[in-house]
């Protein structure tokens, strides 16, 4: 993949998406459902805890804490919660696992 096209998809993806599902799902509220939705990018936190912590050839998904499959459980669980808001963190959460696996398959490529 492109030097240049991965990095935009990538933070394309963590950053302007999210307000593409606010307009759709909130779209009354529907800038600050994407500033929830996009808050959710802070289960990269959990790169802190690794060494490196940026490492651009690593696959994050199944190697961070909270990029595996129990957490993966945890945000479609949030999916079911009456309160909007969590449901966002939610969607947000499930986008940013799904836009970090497409990274995964780009630098296989």
């Amino acid at each position: 993949m492109s030097d240049l096209l991965q990095p935009i998809l990538h933070y394309g993806g963590h950053w302007l998406v999210p307000f593409v599902f606010a307009w759709l799902l909130w779209r009354s509220d529907w800038k600050r459902a994407g500033l929830v939705i996009a808050a959710a990018n802070l289960i990269d936190l959990d790169h802190l805890l690794a060494d490196p912590i940026f490492d651009p050839d690593r696959c994050s998904i199944g190697f961070h804490l909270l990029h595996g499959w129990e957490a993966a459980i945890a945000y479609l669980l949030m999916l079911g919660v009456p309160k909007w808001w969590v449901r966002a963190l939610g969607i947000g959460a499930l986008w940013h696992l799904a836009v970090d696996y497409g990274d995964c398959l780009m630098q296989n490529m």
